[in-house]
């Protein structure tokens, strides 16, 4: 099992807003160095375009931790790909392979945060037919260097070479899905990788959408060992249970009511935090044992995971404690799952 850190970039509260939007950004390319050094897998930036944020241009980020990593991959998490351009998209990671020799990857999904349709002048009404029709293009570019295309959102492609051309053939592209069917069965039937976001709720009520996915791939022609499923999870390590939890909950609580103000979701409680860390539950907190077990039962509960990543900013924690949580799972939670398989 990969073992991988996720970030957006994100300040919540007073104090993480305190520190300058310069500053966040040298600290996350730092984050990004040391779990490298302590032997993770991946790193992976997500996109946003509001002002909690410094996300909006991933590769850019990821370029920049190219130049100062060896090993370890680096993604997006996940680019919004109906409000971009594919063939600009293919470009930017496609460069970031090159800079990183054969370490970039796309995750690709619908977002589910909205803002970039109207920045870019996209229309809501048409988010599932611009990320069919993206989704595409985008596999066709990565498939081809030469590109005949025509579509009903962008201008028709006859013939281009879209360059540069990565350095992994093909570059890795997995789909990020939330709770939606369609988009597991999508997946599924194109044979790529899929990324699951589990953010709240019973890890284990997500079988059945997985299992959907092995289906529809195994019908589609494509081979098991294609059909990879990582997750995108909340999670935060420290020495013990109660350090870990009483460090987390007060951004987190801040940050999921701000957004469940805009989703209709009802305010964050202890009483519900606490829930969501028993064993069933989808946040990854704890010690690093507790974590490593809870994982190992995720993942036999979904039927095998391949990746399992962290979600640790949502929290506005300080640099210097996320620095230390990534040196602890990188020492302690990585060996432990990695022991196990």
């Amino acid at each position: 099992m990969e073992i991988g850190i996720d970030s957006f970039a994100a300040a919540y509260d007073d104090a993480s807003r305190a520190v300058s939007a310069s500053d966040r950004l040298r600290n996350l390319v730092e984050q990004i160095e040391h779990a490298d050094q302590v032997g993770l897998d991946a790193f992976g930036i997500g996109e946003h375009h509001r002002r909690e944020y410094l996300d909006s241009a991933p590769a850019v980020i990821l370029g920049a931790a190219a130049a100062r990593t060896r090993r370890i991959r680096l993604t997006s998490a996940v680019t919004v790909l109906g409000a971009a351009d594919p063939v600009r998209v293919f470009q930017e990671f496609a460069t970031v392979d090159l800079l990183s020799q054969g370490r970039a990857e796309m995750v690709v999904g619908r977002g589910s945060s909205i803002e970039a349709f109207p920045l870019f002048g996209y229309s809501l009404d048409d988010y599932d037919s611009l990320f069919a029709e993206k989704l595409d293009l985008l596999l066709k570019v990565r498939a081809n260097e030469h590109v005949s295309w025509s579509g009903k959102y962008r201008a028709a492609l006859t013939g281009q070479g879209v360059y540069p051309r990565p350095v992994q053939n093909p570059l890795p592209i997995w789909l990020g899905v939330g709770g939606t069917p369609q988009s597991f069965v999508r997946a599924g039937q194109l044979g790529l990788p899929l990324m699951v976001a589990i953010i709240g709720g019973e890890t284990r009520r997500f079988r059945p959408l997985i299992d959907l996915y092995r289906e529809a791939g195994a019908r589609a022609g494509h081979p098991s060992d294609r059909l990879k499923v990582g997750v995108h999870s909340l999670g935060y390590v420290a020495a013990t249970t109660q350090e870990a939890a009483d460090a987390f909950y007060p951004g987190y609580a801040r940050a999921v009511t701000d957004v469940g103000k805009e989703r209709g979701w009802p305010p964050v409680t202890r009483a519900g935090f606490d829930a969501q860390r028993g064993p069933h539950g989808a946040l990854l907190i704890g010690t690093p044992d507790e974590v490593a077990e809870k994982i190992l039962r995720h993942g036999e509960a979904l039927g095998g995971i391949s990746r399992i990543s962290f979600q640790m900013n949502a929290a506005s924690l300080p640099h210097a404690k996320l620095m230390k949580a990534i040196e602890a799972i990188g020492s302690r939670v990585a060996p432990a799952l990695r022991t196990a398989e």
